[in-house]
């Protein structure tokens, strides 16, 4: 009897003790025959060791270590990882029960260099209200023309949402433990930019746990948003190179360049120069940026610049006790 490959579920996990349980029970539901669960503790301040460790007689393997950050724990995930393929998943989200089935479908007839994706959604406290709504880039694609999505209107896919062959990982490169902040995208464009083409599998479902206090994709702090900088940097000159410099990916890498700006000030402001001038070396873009029609308004009044100082302040928390 041939056994069905092993997929690898790996949950890098820093102070999710509130969340844990509830992802490990959705790995553990995967219908698909053969999992391992490896979860690495990065340095957790509350209980998140412990509730990982209640789980051991169920074949969950903890992993502790310093805090080193997603990355690295990842890393160290993947170097204790058996499986032919592998699936990431964060500390607080959720997959649905057949969701690693459904890909596994597809890749096991694919070549060793595709990787799935599927459909995906937020919420905040009850997954059961989590919206999945069509999306561009749910749909077979190479991992160029993805790119280019993201890039041009700011179509993502969660990172849960992937399921990918190792030997695809491998030839992409380890986690890059010097980034923070979207080392998540720097690392699936790689990916991304490696792959074969990307399998998108209707019904996997991935539920993406949003608006958590204290989360990394929430922080604007000089660390975080150099290492967006820093991604962003990365991810538009392979999209180029991978491109040819087309008049189509240039257009789409000065979007990208425009939105660093944009997010970067006015912490950085040195960021957010050395970032208009490589969009505007590009040729400039027409996309607009990620404001709505109040911000853009008073932009047409102030400028840019003035009008994100004036929202940052409206948004900044009160002080008073």
């Amino acid at each position: 009897m041939i056994m069905p490959p092993l997929v690898s579920i790996l949950i890098p996990c820093h102070n999710a003790g509130r969340w844990v349980a509830a992802t490990l029970d959705s790995a553990l539901a995967q219908t698909w025959a053969r999992t391992e669960i490896i979860v690495v503790d990065d340095g957790s301040c509350d209980d998140s060791a412990d509730v990982v460790a209640r789980y051991a007689g169920r074949g969950v393997k903890l992993i502790t270590q310093p805090n080193r950050g997603a990355s690295a724990a990842r890393n160290a995930a993947l170097a204790a990882a058996k499986g032919d393929f592998i699936q990431f998943l964060d500390a607080d989200d959720l997959i649905a029960p057949d969701k690693i089935a459904l890909q596994m479908q597809r890749l096991i007839s694919a070549s060793l260099l595709h990787m799935a994706s599927g459909e995906w959604a937020r919420f905040t406290d009850d997954p059961a209200k989590a919206e999945f709504a069509g999306e561009p880039t749910w749909r077979d694609l190479s991992g160029l023309e993805f790119q280019l999505l993201h890039y041009e209107a700011g179509w993502m896919m969660q990172p849960a949402a992937w399921l990918c062959p190792r030997a695809l990982l491998d030839e992409a490169g380890p986690w890059d433990e010097t980034l923070s902040l979207n080392d998540d995208g720097e690392y699936f464009n790689r990916v991304m930019l490696a792959s074969a083409g990307i399998l998108f599998c209707p019904g996997s479902r991935t539920y993406y746990r949003s608006g958590v206090a204290g989360s990394l994709s929430r922080r604007v702090d000089a660390v975080s948003l150099r290492s967006l900088w820093k991604s962003n940097e990365l991810n538009c000159d392979r999209l180029l190179a991978a491109a040819g410099r087309s008049s189509r990916a240039k257009n789409a890498a000065a979007n990208g360049w425009q939105r660093i700006a944009f997010l970067v000030y006015p912490a950085l402001p040195a960021l957010a120069d050395a970032a208009e001038v490589r969009m505007r070396a590009l040729g400039g873009t027409t996309f607009p940026m990620p404001v709505g029609p109040t911000f853009r308004r008073l932009a047409r009044v102030t400028g840019w610049r003035l009008a994100k100082r004036i929202h940052d302040l409206t948004l900044r928390p009160s002080t008073k006790t």
